[in-house]
């Protein structure tokens, strides 16, 4: 099914609101941005523990350099991720560190756009997104 999703073009990146869907059923709402330049969906770390996907023994002391704003150090599978109008289930998305005050709890990477023919549109701020 085909879906538009709209953004703000004044904004620096192109911010989404999304949910994971926990194995128990139960949406937590996430922030991200669309990153076609990562080759896979980063989740923070902080997030993940918030919501109870990450163990808090898993976290580990993990430094972001200043020339960084993420640090990638882990891998996990995601039971469902709305995104976009799309569904997807058993997503393997990486674990990272993220830059402090960066005010979101996702990178949405390429491994997200090989899934479903994607169309920014930059003119009217909208994102496009259907099935093969």
């Amino acid at each position: 099914m085909s879906n538009i999703t709209t953004f703000d073009t004044s904004e620096h990146h192109i911010y989404v609101t999304s949910s994971i869907v926990d194995k128990f059923g139960i949406a937590h709402t996430f922030r991200g941005i669309l990153d076609t330049g990562a080759p896979t969906t980063e989740f923070s770390d902080e997030f993940l523990n918030t919501i109870g996907l990450l163990k808090s023994n898993q976290k580990l002391n993990i430094e972001v350099s200043p020339f960084e704003q993420t640090k990638k150090y882990g891998k996990l599978t995601i039971p469902k991720i709305k995104c976009l109008g799309q569904e997807i289930e058993n997503v393997a998305v990486r674990v990272a560190k993220f830059a402090e005050g960066w005010g979101i709890d996702a990178l949405i990477g390429l491994d997200f756009f090989r899934l479903f023919r994607v169309t920014i549109d930059y003119q009217s701020g909208s994102v496009i997104t259907e099935p093969f």
